[in-house]
């Protein structure tokens, strides 16, 4: 019998497989990278394919390892080997780095801009190659629901080149949209939830006066277009039995108010009320609701009505008002006001009954300032425009020909209702201001009179 043995040799591991001709080590590059075939080794000129997760792309998807001469000893070359990757041209170049997985898509967070109707964001392409086919896309988040329905958006998109601009369609406020950029067959590349910001909200529907307590009711409404964090309430009521006094409350209510209390008066008293939902966005449109105690059901109308004045002195400037105080429930802290307004028109007055006017100018004289600071107690006779001055008041001399209106307001500093703060800002301490007696003056004209406000708000 004839027996062949065959003896195999085992390379060693510290063996340089560089001195190997025909065999390259797996390359240390990025981790997440995956080639095809897996080996440890690969030979010499033979095609590997390279891929990455889904949104990554390596640099090349092919590579293939080669050898070149690193030196000579004793006249024989040593090798060493080198990593080939073909580029899009389909050229052959030498892998001098590490190869890395990519973001295919890169979307800046600090670009991103949101408003209550849209939605834009600036992206850039890292490989141009590999973006020719992809898409963007808004859609609702999730299903939405009443009384906020919101209607789905049709916002596709084909994105070209290495950078643009993807804006999504028309949107609605304070709600949740997708926006997703991918490529086929499914791979996503981007993904963002967003919600719109919010806007002022809808006006109130739904207003009535409850016959069993007197109150003036509503239905709350819902955080469609942002979160409703208070209401805007203002109510304006004249006495039957005085015409000219006006009762003013403006007040600002926490959201989950649904009623308040109307002022107190005779049974013939007519109502004006204003109501505005308040997000942080700012106040939404108002709903305007008018009425009467009495029986007839008529609004009548809010006019002003006149008494006389006849102590002016033109030469002077001045004109003597008989000044009574207002009577109020006892307050922390209260002062009488008198305001003066250069002007006749009701709804300037109005405003000057519940701004904060601006210190006296004499180079430009406002629309109205504060005259004098008083402690009203008892019954008095006011001298206005006799030139004194104090800390935020001027009493400034009267201009002859000019008209005025002269208010007194009762300024009542107490905490009332509690309230949240538009925008970010904290809750505030409401004082309640009353105004009491408006003197309406025409120097040198034949009449002036005098019209009585109340301000709470």
């Amino acid at each position: 019998r004839l027996y062949f043995f065959l003896a195999v040799q085992k390379i060693p591991n510290q063996y340089p497989l560089s001195l190997l001709p025909e065999m390259c080590r797996r390359p240390q590059w990025d981790s997440r990278l995956q080639l095809a075939p897996e080996q440890d080794s690969y030979k010499k000129n033979k095609e590997v394919m390279l891929s990455c997760p889904d949104g990554f792309q390596p640099p090349f998807t092919h590579v293939k390892c080669g050898r070149e001469v690193q030196s000579l000893s004793h006249g024989k070359p040593i090798y060493r080997e080198v990593w080939l990757g073909r580029n899009s041209r389909g050229v052959w170049i030498r892998i001098r780095s590490s190869v890395e997985c990519i973001d295919i898509l890169q979307v800046v967070p600090e670009t991103l801009e949101i408003s209550s109707t849209s939605i834009k964001l600036n992206w850039t392409c890292s490989l141009p190659d590999a973006c020719q086919r992809m898409q963007a896309v808004c859609s609702l988040a999730g299903p939405s629901s009443p009384p906020c329905e919101a209607e789905e958006v049709k916002g596709e998109e084909m994105l070209h080149g290495q950078e643009g601009t993807f804006t999504c369609p028309p949107l609605q406020p304070f709600t949740v949209y997708s926006v997703t950029i991918s490529m086929p067959p499914s791979t996503i590349l981007f993904i963002w939830l967003v919600r719109t910001k919010e806007t002022v909200p809808d006006k109130p529907e739904k207003l009535w006066l409850d016959p069993n307590t007197g109150s003036l009711r509503w239905k709350a409404l819902p955080s469609c277009k942002g979160e409703i964090i208070g209401y805007q309430l203002n109510i304006t009521a004249r006495s039957a039995q005085d015409g000219g006094f006006l009762e003013m409350e403006r007040l600002r209510l926490s959201s989950n108010v649904t009623e308040h209390g109307l002022p107190e008066h005779s049974p013939s008293s007519s109502y004006v009320v204003t109501m505005q939902g308040l997000t942080a966005a700012g106040a939404g449109p108002a709903s305007l609701w008018e009425f009467q105690t009495n029986s007839s059901g008529t609004a009548q109308p809010l006019d002003i009505s006149c008494r006389s004045v006849g102590d002016i002195s033109p030469s002077r400037g001045t004109a003597v008002l008989p000044l009574y105080p207002i009577s109020r429930p006892p307050e922390a802290a209260m002062e009488h006001q008198l305001i003066v307004a250069a002007t006749h028109n009701s709804t300037a007055v109005e405003g000057a009954c519940l701004g904060d006017p601006q210190p006296f100018n004499a180079s430009r004289q406002p629309d109205a300032y504060v005259a004098a600071v008083i402690n009203l107690t008892a019954p008095m006779d006011f001298v206005l425009g006799e030139g004194t001055r104090g800390q935020g008041f001027h009493n400034a001399a009267l201009q002859l020909g000019w008209d005025y209106t002269v208010l007194l307001r009762l300024v009542c500093r107490s905490q009332q209702v509690p309230t949240t703060g538009v925008a970010g800002s904290p809750p505030d301490s409401w004082h309640g201001t009353a105004i009491g007696v408006v003197v309406l003056l025409a120097l040198l004209l034949v009449s002036a009179g005098i019209l009585c406000f109340l301000l709470s708000r």
